[in-house]
Parts: C-alpha cells; structure tokens; sequence
C-alpha cells in the first residue's frame, strides 16, 4: 500500500492488533488534516520502514502479550524506530506491547476496566497531556483485562485510573508513549484534544494534508501508470465510488478512458434507466449499457452461501469487462489493459486477515467482488485510485471534481448488488422483483420524510422464509421482509436509525397493501458491531 509520495516524510502509520476501533484511529488523525495509514501489526520491518512514517501507533487489540503467538512488532522494530527519531504511541494493548518488549512487566489486573473510567494525572509537565497539572481528572474509555505492573527503565507514570491502574505512561528520551485507554471514541471526551496535542505538538508532525493534493497526486499517478497509447475500462455503478473514480480518471487521461455500466440482473427499481440518464445528461461520459442479467442470475441458481455468490459475481463481472475489451480492441485496433475500480479503505480493511490469526486472508467479516472476489487469471490491470480514501473523503474529492450532489448524496449500494440482501438462492421464485419493490417504497418514503440526507444507508432486505399472515379475510402464507437504516460516518462502524413510529406504521402498511407476496415487514435494530451493515 502506497501512500503519496508527498506525504512520506509526514505520514503517521497505524499497526493494527484487531481492535474494533482501529479504524477509528485512521479516520481521526484524517480529520486533523494528517495523512494517516493503517497496516497489520504484524507487517514485516520492511513494509514500515518503506512507508517511511514519523509517527507510528500501536493498536489495541483483544490479545494478551502473555497468550502464546500474541502479534507484535516485528525484530529490529525498537531499534529502528530510535535510530530514526520516530515516535510511538502504543493504545491499550498496544501501551502493553511496548511496556513488555523493552523490559517491563505485565499482569492480570485485580480489577478487570472495561467501559468509561476516570483517570487523573500524577505527573507535573507530562508532554501527553499538555503539560496538565497533578489532580485534573478526565473520563476515558477502558477495555482491559491486563495492565502494566512495572515500567521499563525510563519511562515515567503520567495518569492512572481510580482503582490505581496505570492508564498513561512516556519515555521523551525514547519518544515512547503509552495510553491504556481508547482516545480514538467518543466516549473519551478529550481524547481528540490528546491525539491532536501528541501529533501536532509533541511529534511535530504538520497539519497539510488536503483533498485538492490528492486529486493531483492521484492523477499524476493515474499518468505515471497508463501509457500514452493505453486505453482504461471503467465500470460504473451509478454509485459514489466508482462516479468519482471515472471522474479522476477521465480527468488524467481523457477520452482514452471507456466507461461500462453492467445489468447484472441484481439492480435496484429502475436502476438501469435512472443510472444511464443521470451519466449522461450530468456526466457527459461516454458510457456502454451491457444487459449481462441472464449470465449472472444463471451462474448464481441454486447458489447459497454468501462467499461464493460473491466470488461469483467478481468472476462474472470481470468476464463481461474482459469481453467488452475484446469488441473494444477491434474498434480500436488496441485493446484496454486496464479496468478502473472504485474500492474504498474500508474495502481493503475489512478484506484483511485478522492479526493473529495466521490466515493469509480474511474469513472474519466478508471479502469484496472487487478485493477479494477478483479471479487470479483477470487480463485486465486494476487502477484503484480511492482505495486509501473513506466515503466522505470520495465524496469531498467528488465535489472538488465538480461531480452532482445528487451523485455524491447517494447511499451506497454494495457491489454484489441485491445478491447480498437475499438469504441464499437470489433467483428463489420472484424475490428480486419482490424486493426491489419493496427497496423503492421505503426509500421514497425517507426521501418524502426528508430525512434521506440523515441516513447513511437505507435499504430493504428479502427474508428467506414464509410468515402467517390474514389479508382480504383471508389466511396467507406469503414472506417476510425487513428494513435497514443506518447512521455512521465512514461505513466502519454504524447505529440503527430512530424512525418515528407514525413512519414506520405508515411504510409497513404501504408495503403490504402494495406488494403482493408480502404479508409481514421486521425492522433490523443491530448496530455495526455486532452486525455488518449489509446481510450477507
């Protein structure tokens, strides 16, 4: 992973120890204009010592330094980073890593810490906390069973809990720094105010990062990389992702890129209308509809298991773009050599293994069509340029790219499309027309709310099984939808959305009188985590 080369010398790398709240570190240094980069916390030196940062954070994490085979930084990491002047920051378990590699010792606590705690500063002029006074109190969020029972030669206790943990220790001399507490949530109210003094004040790092310099970067990158013969697929969606993606991309290399909009037979209402209108009449982008609905619902009967309907999907996807660049290749005399791609960061953070698993890939949350799910054998060579961006940074990139509100505003819908809002068989009886009615009465309805623009990701999903219903007098055995909303930020985390009641009375009712084969509506309360926003 390849961070502009800009920001090398400026960069602050996270090493990921599988914390759910990993991520969350990445997004908040992002917001205070820092570039910042999250890989396995088990990477080789190498790969740090490549990426060049000048500030690395250890993650929290759900090991114990004591359980055999726990991650860690790799040999020769301390070294490094005190030969280079580099500072780091260990969170959690990260803060037990450190204390433990460089001769400490770390225990079992009495008293296990989990949720917000009260921690108070016990060192005068401590450089975490800005030089805070002995006795300021702040609240924190704690999640640890171990804790750090004697320090390593130097370093000094800056805050402790009440129960007496230690909940903050530093080394200037070693530029080592330690927080036993979770600074990245909310529920750490001055947690933001300690990154942003660490980063900014104690390490020196300059706040420069903008998304006007990644437009450029990527587009010099995007030249660097296509030659001045070579021709570039995109596939569009008529989503966010991949809109913004075309956009860049035909910014940097001009009518030498040919866009293709696939119906792969898993679409929303209307979608292929809709979608081939707005490019159109807004984008101006030369853009080739392929009805490729029949060869992918036909790969996909009988098909259950959500793994591979999305290996299905990638296969397919890249077979019709593989196609349409052999009709290219005779219009044009030269055939494309590469297929852009609108993966996002969380695209590539979720499709990572877990540290400590010893897994080579990702089995824990799902793998994307378009990370995980691509066939070894594609002819075609990918160019992803927003795959270290979150949504809301592609949305800002797209605005400055002058891409439609109505575009840039869209909820995101998955790559596999419909596919992973259908339990199993997706081609079972009539359940994509089922849903995709029921998809348009609830979306409407939030639009005719006016609360579209609260919501992050709205959508409907076709429940795999027959309910008991009574509807014209009549006794029914007909199936069962549910809906989903959801608020979040950067799709890595979300909470269900609060519908008033009179809504939700008023769509569920409108469902069933309007659907046929519908005769009960289920409202999906589950946050991410525990869930994942889409079904499958």
């Amino acid at each position: 992973m390849e961070p502009p080369k800009t920001l090398k010398s400026n960069i602050v790398l996270i090493l990921d120890y599988g914390s759910q709240y990993t991520h969350l570190i990445t997004r908040r240094i992002r917001t205070l204009s820092i570039f910042s980069l999250c890989i396995s916390g088990t990477s080789s030196l190498k790969t740090i010592t490549d990426l060049n940062p000048s500030v690395i954070i250890l993650s929290g994490g759900p090991h114990s330094v004591h359980t055999p085979n726990s991650p860690s930084f790799p040999d020769g990491f301390v070294e490094y980073v005190e030969k280079n002047g580099i500072f780091v920051l260990g969170i959690c378990y990260g803060l037990q890593l450190i204390v433990q590699k460089l001769g400490g010792a770390v225990a079992v606590g009495e008293k296990q810490e989990y949720g917000k705690m009260v921690i108070e500063v016990v060192k005068d002029c401590g450089e975490l906390f800005g030089g805070g006074c002995v006795g300021e109190k702040q609240v924190v969020w704690m999640s640890h069973g171990d804790e750090a029972v004697r320090l390593p030669d130097g370093f000094e206790v800056v805050a402790r809990s009440e129960q007496g943990a230690v909940a903050a220790v530093e080394n200037k001399c070693r530029r080592f720094y330690g927080l036993q507490y979770h600074p990245e949530v909310t529920h750490s109210p001055k947690g933001m105010e300690t990154l942003r003094h660490f980063l900014l004040d104690v390490c020196g790092v300059e706040a420069g990062w903008k998304m006007e310099d990644v437009m450029e970067e990527e587009i010099k990158v995007i030249r660097g990389m296509v030659g001045p013969q070579d021709h570039v697929i995109c596939a569009l969606s008529g989503g966010v992702d991949s809109t913004v993606a075309a956009t860049l991309v035909h910014k940097a290399i001009g009518e030498r890129l040919h866009c293709i909009f696939v119906d792969n037979g898993l679409l929303r209402f209307k979608e292929q209308e809709r979608v081939m209108e707005t490019f159109e009449k807004d984008l101006h982008l030369p853009v080739t509809c392929v009805d490729a609905s029949v060869r992918f619902l036909s790969e996909l009967k009988g098909v259950t298991d959500p793994e591979k309907k999305r290996k299905i999907i990638g296969k397919e996807f890249i077979a019709v773009f593989d196609a349409f660049a052999h009709d290219l290749e005779k219009k044009l005399g030269k055939k494309p050599t590469y297929l852009v791609q609108g993966t996002l960061y969380p695209d590539v953070i979720e499709s990572c293994p877990p540290p400590g698993s010893g897994k080579t890939h990702s089995h824990t949350i799902k793998s994307h069509h378009n990370v995980g799910g691509l066939p070894k054998d594609m002819k075609l060579k990918l160019i992803e340029p927003l795959k270290l961006l979150f949504k809301d940074e592609v949305r800002e990139l797209g605005n400055i790219l002058d891409v439609p509100v109505s575009f840039l505003k869209r909820h995101p819908f998955p790559g596999p499309g419909l596919a992973v809002r259908i339990p199993g068989d997706v081609t079972q009886g009539n359940a994509l027309d089922i849903l995709r009615q029921v998809d348009e009465i609830f979306i409407q309805a939030i639009k005719d709310a006016g609360i579209y623009d609260e919501i992050w990701q709205a959508f409907a999903v076709f429940l795999p099984v027959k309910t008991t219903g009574v509807q014209g007098d009549q006794r029914t055995h007909s199936n069962a939808v549910a809906l989903r909303a959801v608020t979040s930020h950067d799709g890595m985390t979300a909470d269900w959305y609060y519908f008033e009641h009179k809504f939700l009375d008023d769509v569920s009712r409108k469902i069933c009188n309007s659907v046929r084969g519908v005769n009960r509506v289920c409202l999906d309360i589950t946050s991410k985590p525990p869930s994942t926003i889409e079904w499958e």
